[in-house]
């Protein structure tokens, strides 16, 4: 049943006024602000099930729709049961380190307000293992699918002991786990990404997960600035490992995108909507790599439902959003399913996974854009 309150909070009216006033926010206090205000239930839960064809499996998980909230959002997992009540099939929390650390020196985060990008240097700001663990213990609740996302701490003498340790820490509660070697903001942490050291990473994390009670699916997050041979590397590595899945991309580094734009020169990863063209080409790219059997989560840019069915289109066959609810509120969600729902209605397809993988040459050779 949903409160009158929260009924209240979600009318568009206030909804609108809300992300208004949110924008005029220093953006880190605004994303503070935004948990608290899920907490309370200012967005409504979903009235309605999703139809059926949403029905998504992917490595296992069986997903109600396959519109996920990706990491960075909710870090501590403090609100990953309500993103899935809202309407999300999916959540990822963290990215979550053994330790807490406090990240990067503020301000480190940035919008981009005339492309809706966003810039970001926050350096796994989280409050560590433990904390998560308990609330997760605590707090889950049956039906909903939360990822884990999982990191090493700055300061750490072995970025792989510490993967090693999210993965053994969380694996008896995730739904599944993603391995995050591609934020550009932890000195060394995208070395992990080639040849021997991903090698190592892979073949030490997956190990603990065999020893696991249960073998939680594991994905792989990638940057979008690897080159080709670089993409090469991985693909390399990958075939020689149980792995469950990519996610593909994480923020860029480049600034092609925002030139000349207001923050454009902040330090940081770039997401967004001026990330989409860029990271669903890499998306295409590493779908033609390794085949149709590989699950991979496309995430990067999505800022409507047209790009919402261009990255199912690339290649993926679930898809994750964050950066572009700044700009467009929660109500983007609803806005991305009924368009999505509207595109398998008119092709009569039966499925959404209908629409993976229907025009990856295009979007892999650059040709195809939004």
């Amino acid at each position: 049943m949903i409160s009158k309150f929260a009924k209240f909070l979600s009318h568009p009216t206030i909804q609108n006024f809300s992300r208004d006033g949110l924008l005029q926010l220093d953006p880190e206090v605004a994303h503070q602000l935004t948990i608290k205000a899920i907490k309370l239930g200012a967005v409504a839960p979903q009235e309605t099930e999703d139809p059926k064809f949403f029905a998504t499996e992917i490595a296992g998980l069986h997903l109600k729709n396959p519109i996920g909230m990706a990491a960075g959002f909710d870090k501590n997992a403090e609100v990953a049961n309500q993103l899935c009540d809202i309407g999300f099939g999916f959540a990822e929390v963290g990215t979550i380190t053994p330790r807490p650390q406090d990240g990067n020196p503020k301000p480190r985060l940035f919008r981009v307000p005339e492309k809706e990008g966003v810039i970001n240097r926050m350096g796994f700001n989280n409050e560590g293992h433990d904390a998560a663990y308990e609330r997760l213990v605590r707090n889950k609740q049956p039906g909903t699918t939360i990822g884990i996302n999982v990191g090493a701490n700055k300061d750490s003498s072995d970025f792989v002991a510490d993967y090693v340790a999210g993965v053994t820490k969380f694996a008896p509660i995730a739904d599944y786990l993603t391995v995050n070697i591609s934020s550009p903001n932890t000195p060394g942490l995208r070395d992990l990404q080639s040849g021997e050291a991903l090698k190592r990473l892979l073949g030490e994390a997956l190990n603990a997960r065999a020893k696991s009670s249960v073998r939680v699916p594991v994905f792989l997050k990638l940057a979008p600035d690897l080159n080709e041979t670089e993409m090469d590397e991985v693909v390399d590595v990958i075939r020689q490992v149980d792995l469950d899945g990519l996610i593909i991309s994480n923020t860029t580094l480049s600034r092609e995108q925002v030139a000349g734009c207001k923050n454009a020169n902040e330090a940081g990863g770039l997401s967004g909507k001026p990330l989409f063209n860029f990271s669903t080409m890499r998306l295409a790219q590493m779908r033609m790599r390794v085949g149709n059997d590989l699950p991979i989560i496309g995430v990067g840019g999505i800022h409507s439902a047209q790009s919402a069915i261009a990255k199912f289109s690339a290649g993926a066959n679930a898809i994750q959003l964050y950066s572009a609810l700044v700009f467009g509120g929660m109500e983007l969600l609803r806005d991305i399913k009924n368009g999505v729902a509207v595109k398998i209605r008119n092709g009569k397809l039966k499925n959404v996974q209908d629409l993976t993988s229907t025009d990856v040459e295009s979007w892999a050779s650059g040709k195809a854009q939004i």
